[in-house]
């Protein structure tokens, strides 16, 4: 489906062997769809050379595109077979909806800001994923006309988890979801069990804000 430069494939080799199977991400599937995404093509062409690189990068309209082991870390953490519908909130450039889409069934992503949200459209369709949906929303909403979801995942940081995100979450499904301090987050893996809100914290983070009615109210 994708074609690269072997130049571009060999940096993405490089990432998966150095900055994900070195520093603790193990699952093969995962490891496997980093290895195929061109994480390139979902940048500014001013920064493709520091695509692969250790660090997130700007995507604009203050948003940026995640370092890739975190990318990574909460793929894994999403603990994907396959079959799974998956609600991702912030789609930013398209890349995290990338990786889904190689690993489970179905991809909706909701990104609120038009431009970007167009950006990853034509981009994820140029690709050949016919399993992504792009939408313009509040993301803090979730997607009722889709829901059920079997996973959630959050790529900005809230300070409580959306009750709409986890009530369309299906009983024994897991979200993945920053929380915390608008400058400081921590990762944390929701597992929805006798509908009660089962959580782990996993690390530190920061992410950008998470915008709308149950997060921060503005991006500022």
């Amino acid at each position: 489906m994708i074609t690269s430069p072997p130049r571009t494939v060999r940096e993405r080799e490089r990432m998966v062997e150095e900055q994900l199977a070195a520093r603790g991400v193990t699952d093969p599937r995962v490891l496997a769809a980093m290895g195929r995404v061109p994480r390139h093509l979902f940048v500014e062409e001013a920064l493709r050379d520091r695509a692969y690189g250790d660090h997130p990068l700007p995507i604009g309209n203050g948003q940026t595109i995640s370092q890739p082991l975190m990318v990574a870390t909460m793929t894994e953490l999403l603990r994907l077979s396959g079959s799974e519908k998956v609600l991702e909130i912030g789609t930013g450039s398209g890349y995290q909806a990338a990786v889904l889409a190689e690993l489970c069934a179905r991809v909706c992503t909701i990104e609120r800001i038009p431009r970007l949200a167009a950006r990853a459209r034509d981009l994820l369709e140029g690709l050949g994923y016919t399993n992504v949906w792009v939408r313009v929303a509040n993301g803090t909403l979730g997607w009722p006309d889709e829901a059920p979801f079997d996973r959630v995942m959050v790529t900005a940081g809230g300070p409580h988890v959306p009750l709409p995100l986890f009530e369309q979450l299906v009983e024994g499904g897991i979200m993945v979801i920053p929380v915390g301090e608008a400058a400081s987050q921590v990762l944390k893996v929701i597992e929805k069990r006798a509908g009660q809100m089962h959580t782990t914290e996993h690390s530190g983070c920061v992410f950008v804000k998470l915008v709308g009615k149950y997060a921060w109210e503005n991006g500022g």
